[in-house]
């Protein structure tokens, strides 16, 4: 059957997309445009006092779990602590990545 000539077509063989699509792209860009605005601005302070903290308690705990041999912070957990230690101190260090400067 030949084609129609009336509707033109795209090359992958879809016809042109109508007003539904174009609506759905601008709505899709202007969240895009509202999240960049609202992203624009500087970190809460919060969130610089929690990120430094975690950095923080992360070495203390791993600090502690040496100097005290194992007896503190948490001596059944054994050499696990070591362990939380990094993940507390990864975690802050991740929380960089999002952090935006003033």
């Amino acid at each position: 059957m030949p084609e129609s000539t009336d509707k033109p077509q795209q090359k992958d063989g879809r016809q042109k997309t109508g007003a539904k699509d174009a609506a759905r792209r601008a709505k899709r860009k202007a969240k895009r445009q509202a999240r960049a605005a609202r992203a624009a601005g500087p970190t809460p302070q919060w969130y610089k006092y929690l990120m430094f903290g975690l950095m923080v308690v992360g070495l203390l705990w791993i600090i502690t779990f040496y100097v005290t041999q194992g007896l503190f912070p948490l001596p059944e957990l054994g050499n696990w602590n070591i362990l939380i230690g990094f993940a507390v101190a990864i975690a802050g260090f991740l929380m960089t990545l999002r952090w935006r400067g003033q």
